[in-house]
């Protein structure tokens, strides 16, 4: 079904959530609660406030987070997609998620509604860095000396406008609408799916879960890992 979907769209979106992520091997950081952070609220570290209050703190965790990410890289899923937006499959990648793979697989219209670790910037200045500056350990900036941090939104933040404006664009626009490892428990970000259903798409959600989208589905996939699922489809595409 879902591959006669895919032939037959003219304007294939997809949506990711930390389920693309996860079968990188990449932890998801709300269960991080090991080791350095067993008694830390990662949701707290992850807020503008421990930015502004906690500073050595904020910035340990978020090292932490980028060195992780620069252990583990796109999977074959991440590298699919991104051929399929080559080949005009897919028109535009909606992700939750901050670890800048499908940029890293090839993937170029990409709306990263929550930043991205692979990019720092001063707190104070603006000034862009790479996230290598964390690596090294250099969390201040050359210009003005202000703290640098994730290009990431933290709690207590609003989404980047651009990436925000750019998904509503591609969501009005889709006929099919597939969600690849979402809770959808998220807001705003959650609301681009049952957007697009409204405006005629249908909507497509692969995740291990239950969301609380599933019964506007058209189709509910749970039983298949998303790289399996998105290999077999590329081979019978």
């Amino acid at each position: 079904m879902l591959k006669n979907w895919l032939e037959q769209s003219d304007y294939t979106v997809v949506f990711t959530g930390a389920g693309m992520s996860t079968e990188s091997g990449l932890p998801d950081f709300r269960s991080a609660n090991t080791g350095l952070w067993t008694k830390k609220d990662p949701a707290q570290l992850a807020s503008t406030d421990a930015l502004n209050h906690n500073v050595e703190e904020f910035i340990a965790f978020y090292r932490e987070r980028v060195l992780g990410v620069k252990e583990y890289g796109p999977h074959k899923g991440h590298s699919i997609l991104a051929n399929w937006e080559q080949s005009g499959k897919v028109k535009s990648i909606i992700t939750q998620n901050v670890d800048g793979f499908h940029q890293l697989a090839g993937s170029k219209q990409v709306a990263e509604l929550h930043g991205t670790l692979q990019k720092l910037h001063c707190e104070s200045c603006g000034r862009q860095y790479g996230s290598e500056n964390y690596v090294k350990e250099a969390f201040y900036c050359e210009e003005c000396n202000g703290v640098l941090r994730p290009s990431i939104v933290l709690f207590g933040e609003s989404l980047p406008v651009d990436a925000f404006e750019f998904a509503l664009r591609e969501t009005e626009k889709a006929d099919l609408f597939i969600v690849f490892g979402s809770s959808l428990t998220v807001t705003p970000a959650n609301q681009f799916p049952m957007l697009a259903k409204e405006n005629g798409a249908k909507l497509v959600i692969v995740n291990a879960e239950d969301t609380p989208l599933d019964g506007s589905a058209d189709l509910v996939i749970q039983d298949k890992k998303i790289g399996v699922l998105l290999q077999e489809l590329d081979e019978n595409l």
